[in-house]
């Protein structure tokens, strides 16, 4: 019996812009082979439906990655008035049209401010939450529904991007452009923004432009990645302590870096050793989590304890082919 070809241990972020009709695993794993990459995940699924911006994480990245479900997102989106489907898009079954009353730009307005802020917000049926150890969908797909408890999220911005002539032109649909906190659905949201005009809604078109401090306009497409040479693939890696930049940064020296290797706590003063940003932190920020160096090489993340010691928290094994 053959052996099988191991993987590569690469290490790094790589912005993916997401087709149409993929599932996120299923884009994950074509790059995944384009890498021959050992291991690794994503950071938040986007639904078949929606395209967009899809942070992969490659090798000890994918440490790093739970933290980014938390980032902000923004989405461009377009509601169909006047339907409402089961699932909250239109790959949903219709189960209730009405007619979409006369609208002006400033009813609509009006109405998108009443959703700007903090606003509770009940998850879809259609979701992977669980209820008793049971996803939602599962549960929606047999036909149940149960309830579900609202959640506060916030919309930190929801611009109306469609004018007055492409209301007239298409009085049933509108373009949305929404900057939201994490948990939010865009599909409870193009719900909600239905009803109160009175005629229900549902996603036609999703497309996420930002995660956190990453842009769409960073990302490449899977036909993209597929023309480069292994070079050029590489080259598109973000280094993975990226998204921790607003974490404190301590230097180690050869002697601290073996010590913290073997999960040993160090006495850390003075204090001016820590920066951000390549300043020195202010006295708040010098407790907590510290992202750990030697030279240029990322070790993971430690804890500043009050009495000044240093102890580990999270290391990072940047071996092998890395970023």
């Amino acid at each position: 019996m053959s052996k099988r070809k191991s993987g590569c241990n690469i290490h790094g972020i790589l912005l993916l812009d997401k087709r149409l009709g993929v599932s996120s695993n299923k884009a994950l794993q074509e790059v995944r082979r384009l890498f021959n990459a050992n291991k690794a995940g994503h950071t938040g699924s986007l639904d078949p439906l929606a395209t967009g911006l899809l942070p992969l994480c490659f090798g000890e990245a994918t440490k790093v990655s739970a933290l980014m479900l938390d980032d902000n997102k923004r989405y461009q989106v377009v509601i169909q008035l006047g339907v409402m489907t089961d699932t909250g898009d239109r790959e949903g079954t219709v189960i209730e049209t009405k007619p979409v009353p006369e609208l002006s730009i400033d009813d609509i307005q009006a109405c998108l401010e009443k959703f700007t802020g903090e606003i509770d917000q009940v998850p879809p049926m259609y979701s992977a939450l669980k209820h008793n150890g049971k996803k939602l969908y599962e549960l929606a797909r047999e036909g149940k529904t149960v309830e579900r408890k609202a959640r506060r999220i916030t919309l930190f911005e929801l611009k109306l991007l469609t004018d007055s002539q492409a209301l007239a032109e298409q009085p049933d649909q509108l373009t949305l452009d929404v900057f939201c906190s994490k948990g939010t659905y865009i599909r409870s949201l193009a719900e909600d923004i239905g009803h109160t005009l009175g005629c229900g809604g549902t996603v036609k078109e999703l497309r996420r432009l930002e995660a956190g401090q990453f842009n769409i306009e960073n990302a490449r497409t899977i036909e993209q990645l597929t023309e480069m040479d292994q070079q050029s693939l590489f080259q598109c890696l973000i280094n993975v302590d990226k998204p921790l930049e607003a974490l404190p940064a301590v230097q180690l020296s050869d002697e601290q870096t073996i010590c913290i290797k073997y999960g040993q706590s160090l006495d850390f003063l003075p204090f001016d050793q820590l920066s951000v940003n390549g300043a020195s932190a202010s006295p708040e920020r010098r407790q907590g989590t510290v992202r750990m160096y030697n030279d240029a090489v990322f070790l993971g993340l430690g804890e500043m304890l009050m009495d000044g010691k240093l102890a580990p928290k999270k290391l990072f094994n940047m071996s092998n082919e890395s970023v």
